[in-house]
C-alpha cells in the first residue's frame, strides 16, 4: 500500500514554509522537507548499533547476544557511537570558539581590518576570571594576554581548563571525585576518537564517562571562549527590536541571507552594508539598497546585537531561495545543506561559501580573512548586488513577527535591579515564593523527520500556561519567534498568573531569547549565578530547571545535552533516540540508555532522556521541577496563588474611584 502524501501543513507549522513547500512541488523542487519523507530510517544505524570503525565490518547487531567480528557487544558499540558523536559536537562548537579567540589576537594586536573590542567591562571580567591582570592596563594589553590564555585552552595537555572556575564551587569538586575535569580542549576529543578505535576502550560506562569528559571540555571550554570572545568583540547582547521569518525578505531590495553559525564574518557584512559605498552601488544596480537576513545561529548572532531580521531557522534555508529573491546566500560553517547549490540553479542565488573548512560543489568560493574583513565583506555584497538584474519570478510570503531578542546573562541580571542593585535575587525569590514554578531552556534544531516548530512551540506554550519561566537559543528560539512568543505582552495571554505578573513588573518577554547554540553557555551562567545567589541551593541539580532539545538532529545537540547533564540537569530530547531502537523491530541496549538517564543521575544528578510524545515531555518537565521544589522545601506550586499585582494591577487600580480603590488595597473598613 502506497504511503500516503504529506500535505504542507504536516511537514511544518509555518505559514510561510507551508507556501514555500507548495511552491516547491508546483516547480517539481524536492526540499530536506521531502527527502526525508522518502528517505526509510535504517532502524539498525540510527540504534545505534551498527558498527563500521574497522574494515572487518560493518557490523549489525540485530539479536540478543550477537557480537562484531572483534566480539564487540551491543553496549560498547552503542557506547562507542556516542562519544562519537559527542566528540565530533564538542569539535564543531569548540573549533568556533578557537576561531574567535583567534580574532581576538588578531584585534589586540591591531591586525583585524575592521574590527574593535566593543566591551570593556565584558573583557575585563573574563580577564580577571582567567587570572589575566587588570589593574592600570589598557585594553588592548588585556586583550592580548587573555586570547593567549584562550588558545592555550585548545592545546593544552594536563591541568585543568580555566574556565571550569565559573561553576558552582561543589560542582567543581564533583567533577574532580570522578575525574571528569578536561584537561584540554582538543586532548579530550582526540582522545575519544582514540578511545573508540577498534581494539581500544570496550566498558560501555569507563566510554561515557568520557563522553563527559569531552562534552565538559565544550561547555565549559570551547563554547565558553566562543560567547566571552563574541561580546568582547561585538558587544555584550541587550534587548532590541527585530523580526523574523521569510516576510523580512524584501522585492525591492537586494536580499543577502547570511547562514551558519560564526559571526566574525556576519558582524563585518553587516557593517559593510552600510557604508555609502555599498548603499551606492546598490542604488546603481536598481535596488533601494542591501537588505541582510540570517537563517540558523548566524541569524541570532546579528539578530540580538544588530536587530538584523531572521529569515528562519534550519529547515529555512533551502524555502529562503525558494522564494526567488535572493541574490546571494553566505555561508560559513556548520548546518549548510549539500543541497542548496542545487537548488539555486534553477533560480538566480548565488550559494558563496566563505571558510577555509567547508566547500561546496558548484559554489562560490570567496574565503574570508579577518585581516582584511572589511575589503572582502565588501567584494561578496558587490557581488550579491552585480546578480540582482538576473532576478526572475518572486514569491515573497508576507508572513514576519516581531521579537525582542539579546537576553545576555548580563543583561538579565541587569534588568532584575538596575544599575545600582542588579542581582538574581528577584528571579530567585519569584521562584521560591511560587510565582514561577521553575525554568525551562528550550534549545536545539529543526529535524524534517518531525513536523516543523511544533515540539518547539507546543513544550513552550505548555510551560508558560504552568507559570514555567522559558529561556531559548538557537532554532528553537527562532520558531518561538516567528510565533510571535518572544515580544513582550504577544505572549502573556499564555501565561499562567503568576509568570505572567513577574513578566509585566519586569517588563520582560516570557520566553526569553539568549542567543546561538554556542550561547547555551549563558544559561549555565545563569544556572550558576542562581546558586551563588542562594536559597535554591548550593549547586545546579538542585534548582527546579529542565532542558529540552524537541527537535533535535545534530551531534552538536548531544554535546550540549550531555555537558548540560554534567553540570546537574535534567535533559529532555524529543524524537528518536541514538541509542534504541524503533518498536516491535530492533531492540536497543536498555544497560546503555538507562545509564545515561539512571547512571549518570547518581553520579551527576543529571540525566538524558529520549521522549518522543511532546505531551509526555511536559509532564515530565513538570514532575522533575516539582520534585526539586519539594527537595528545596519550597511550597508547592499553585496555579491560583498569584496575579493580582504587579503593574497590570497598579493600572486597574488608577482606574477605580478613590473609596474603591481604598477598598480594594486595605479591604472593607466595615
Amino acid at each position: 500500500m502506497a504511503k500516503e502524501k504529506k500535505s504542507p501543513g504536516q511537514f511544518s507549522i509555518d505559514p510561510a514554509a507551508q507556501q514555500m513547500l507548495i511552491r516547491a512541488e508546483s516547480l517539481g523542487i524536492g526540499t530536506a522537507f521531502t527527502r526525508a519523507e522518502a528517505m526509510p530510517a535504517c532502524n539498525i544505524g540510527s540504534a545505534g548499533m551498527c558498527c563500521k570503525m574497522c574494515g572487518m565490518g560493518p557490523c549489525r547487531l540485530t539479536k540478543d547476544g550477537s557480537v562484531g567480528v572483534c566480539g564487540a557487544t551491543i553496549d560498547t558499540i552503542q557506547a562507542r557511537n556516542f562519544v562519537r558523536m559527542v566528540a565530533a559536537g564538542s569539535a564543531a562548537h569548540s573549533d568556533h570558539g578557537r576561531d574567535m579567540a583567534f580574532l581576538l589576537k588578531a584585534v589586540a594586536e591591531g591586525e583585524a581590518e575592521g574590527y574593535s573590542i566593543r566591551d570593556v567591562a565584558k573583557l575585563r571580567m573574563a580577564a580577571a576570571k582567567s587570572g589575566v591582570p587588570i589593574e592600570k592596563r589598557s585594553p588592548t594589553e588585556i586583550a592580548n594576554d587573555l586570547a593567549d590564555v584562550y588558545i592555550a585552552q585548545f592545546g593544552q595537555q594536563r591541568g585543568e581548563l580555566i574556565p571550569i572556575r565559573r561553576a558552582p564551587e561543589k560542582r567543581q569538586k564533583l567533577w574532580r571525585e570522578k575525574g571528569v575535569v578536561p584537561r584540554g580542549v582538543d586532548r579530550e576529543t582526540v582522545e575519544a576518537l582514540h578511545r573508540t578505535h577498534i581494539g581500544d576502550d570496550q566498558d560501555p560506562v569507563h566510554l561515557l564517562q568520557h563522553a563527559v569528559r569531552t562534552a565538559l571540555a565544550d561547555g565549559w571550554g570551547g563554547s565558553m571562549i566562543a560567547t566571552d570572545v563574541a561580546d568582547i568583540v561585538f558587544g555584550t547582547p541587550a534587548p532590541v527590536v527585530g523580526q523574523a521569518n521569510l516576510g523580512t525578505l524584501k522585492a525591492d531590495m537586494v536580499n543577502v541571507v547570511i547562514h551558519g553559525h560564526e559571526p566574525i564574518l556576519s558582524e563585518m557584512i553587516v557593517a559593510a552594508s552600510q557604508t555609502p559605498e555599498i548603499i551606492e552601488y546598490a542604488k546603481a544596480a536598481g535596488a533601494n539598497g542591501v537588505n541582510l537576513a540570517g537563517i540558523c545561529c548566524t541569524a541570532n548572532e546579528i539578530l540580538m546585537r544588530q536587530g538584523v531580521p531572521a529569515a528562519g531557522n534550519f529547515l529555512h534555508q533551502e524555502l529562503a531561495i525558494l522564494t526567488g529573491a535572493v541574490e546571494a546566500m553566505v555561508v560559513d560553517v556548520q548546518c549548510i545543506m549539500q543541497a542548496l547549490v542545487g537548488l539555486a540553479e534553477n533560480f538566480h542565488t548565488k550559494v558563496i561559501t566563505t571558510s577555509a573548512k567547508v566547500k561546496l560543489k558548484g559554489a562560490t568560493h570567496m574565503e574570508f580573512d579577518e585581516h582584511h574583513a572589511m575589503t572582502i565583506a565588501k567584494d561578496i555584497l558587490k557581488v550579491a548586488i552585480d546578480n540582482f538584474k538576473n532576478r526572475g519570478t518572486v514569491e515573497i510570503p508576507q508572513v514576519v513577527e516581531d521579537l525582542v531578542p539579546g537576553f545576555s546573562h548580563e543583561y538579565i541580571n541587569y534588568m532584575l535591579g538596575g544599575s545600582y542593585r542588579a542581582s538574581f535575587r528577584p528571579l530567585n525569590d519569584a521562584i521560591m515564593s511560587g510565582r514561577i514554578r521553575g525554568v525551562a531552556a528550550i534549545v536545539g534544531c529543526n529535524n524534517p523527520r518531525s513536523q516543523q516548530d511544533y515540539l518547539h512551540t507546543h513544550v513552550t506554550r505548555e510551560r508558560l500556561k504552568q507559570d514555567v519561566l522559558v529561556v531559548e537559543t538557537g532554532c528553537g528560539a527562532i520558531a518561538s519567534a516567528k510565533l510571535g512568543l518572544l515580544l513582550g505582552e504577544a505572549g502573556l495571554d499564555q501565561c499562567g498568573a503568576g509568570l505572567r505578573e513577574i513578566c509585566e513588573t519586569v517588563g520582560i518577554p516570557p520566553v526569553l531569547h539568549m542567543g546561538s547554540c554556542v550561547d547555551n553557555t549563558r544559561i549555565l551562567t545563569v544556572l550558576t549565578q542562581m546558586v551563588e545567589e542562594g536559597g535554591l541551593g548550593d549547586d545546579i541539580d538542585q534548582i527546579p530547571a529542565v532542558g529540552l532539545a524537541p527537535e533535535w538532529m545534530s551531534e552538536k545537540a548531544l554535546a550540549i545535552g550531555t555537558y548540560c547533564v554534567a553540570s546537574g540537569a535534567y535533559v529532555i530530547f524529543g524524537g528518536s533516540s541514538p541509542l534504541e531502537g524503533m518498536p516491535d523491530k530492533v531492540s536497543g541496549s536498555a544497560d546503555v540508555l538507562s545509564y545515561i538517564s539512571e547512571g549518570w543521575e547518581a553520579l551527576y544528578g543529571g540525566k538524558l532522556e529520549f521522549i518522543e510524545d511532546p505531551d509526555k515531555m511536559v509532564v515530565a518537565t513538570l514532575e522533575h521541577i516539582d520534585k526539586k521544589r519539594a527537595a528545596l522545601g519550597l511550597p508547592e506550586w499553585k496555579a491560583d496563588k498569584f496575579g493580582r499585582s504587579g503593574d497590570k494591577r497598579m493600572n486597574e487600580l488608577e482606574a477605580l474611584p478613590l473609596e474603591a480603590k481604598f477598598e480594594a488595597v486595605y479591604g472593607s473598613v466595615n
